[in-house]
């Protein structure tokens, strides 16, 4: 029976923290055996930002190097960095040509940029969705997976693979968001009504994958918590200490009504050690295993190179789909 299509990708800015692995790239792995995974170091995203050279390209090998010590078996998914496969940014312009501009101006990261009036709001940040559609349209992708702040920008593509095909027969796969019901979105340590971020100015509120443990401890004593003095879990009333029962949670497999019990009769002080001690834990192996694979180059140019001709042998046949359906003199 043949498996769902998998996509999903994340921008090699910034530094992979826990929000990355325990919302996204530990279900990656999970779901490994029963999905056909694809899975995308989205460079070409990272450019709408003015990026160093020399740390965009450190921090694109850095995120290969931990995507594959989380666990990503490269004989299992296809693991490959966008700008290695041309086919994006090609079906990127096609299908912006099938965005309606009021489509675009209502995402929701758009409009963030433009309140903010941010002084580098450039061409990229209003298109870049239907860049977004194409990483997934081109590989017949049946799920994302996502977070549930990334939820619309799928069902964007849904309505653009709707419009073509509506115009052209049918030709492009429609996906669907897959969100986890927990873990999907962990909040920053220091400001838990915010999701934890890449790009987050306080460095306190980000655990960041190769934090060392003495960080990572500092890190969640420092966290912010809540009026009153009870742990359970109540995002509305309880930001603070429901953020550190989900991190909890997701490091230790325990339910949530689990980490309440475990928790019932201590503080805030002890939560906070232990999901830190918990977190540090997780972390140790992956940790190890990243900083051998750094240690090798010459393995991890041999992984882009095999993810890119891998990826790229799907991607070109639905290219050539859309490109004949369009009229194009295809060669």
């Amino acid at each position: 029976m043949k498996k769902p299509i998998a996509f999903s990708g994340i921008k090699p800015t910034g530094e992979l923290h826990i929000g990355n692995y325990l919302g996204a790239i530990r279900n990656w792995v999970r779901d490994i055996d029963e999905l056909d995974n694809i899975y995308c170091i989205v460079d070409l995203h990272a450019i709408t930002v003015r990026n160093d050279p020399q740390v965009l390209r450190k921090r694109t090998l850095d995120l290969l190097a931990q995507y594959i010590a989380c666990g990503l078996d490269t004989e299992k998914c296809v693991l490959f960095v966008q700008s290695h496969v041309p086919a994006h940014a090609e079906l990127g312009w096609i299908l912006g040509c099938y965005a309606m501009f009021g489509e675009l101006s209502r995402m929701t990261q758009f409009k963030d940029k433009m309140q903010k009036g941010d002084d580098n709001l450039n061409g990229g940040f209003f298109t870049y969705p239907a860049l977004m559609a194409a990483d997934i349209i081109l590989y017949d992708a049946d799920v994302v997976p996502v977070g549930d702040d990334q939820k619309q920008h799928v069902e964007l593509t849904r309505d653009i693979a709707l419009r073509f095909n509506n115009a052209y027969g049918e030709t492009l796969v429609v996906p669907e968001p897959v969100i986890q019901k927990v873990g999907a979105r962990i909040m920053s340590l220091s400001d838990p009504l915010s999701k934890m971020s890449k790009s987050e100015e306080d460095p306190n509120g980000t655990v960041v994958l190769l934090d060392n443990p003495d960080i990572i401890m500092k890190k969640f004593k420092r966290a912010v918590t809540d009026s009153g003095s009870e742990i359970k879990y109540d995002p509305e009333n309880k930001p603070g200490v429901s953020n550190l029962l989900t991190v909890y949670s997701c490091a230790t497999g325990a339910t949530l009504p689990e980490a309440e019990k475990h928790f019932a009769s201590s503080g805030y002080g002890t939560l906070k050690t232990t999901v830190g001690e918990a977190i540090t834990e997780l972390l140790r192996p992956i940790q190890a295993e990243a900083a051998r694979l750094l240690a090798d180059p010459s393995y991890l140019e041999s992984v882009y190179r095999q993810g890119a001709e891998r990826a790229a042998a799907r991607a070109e046949p639905v290219l050539r789909r859309v490109k004949e359906k369009l009229g194009f003199v295809v060669i």
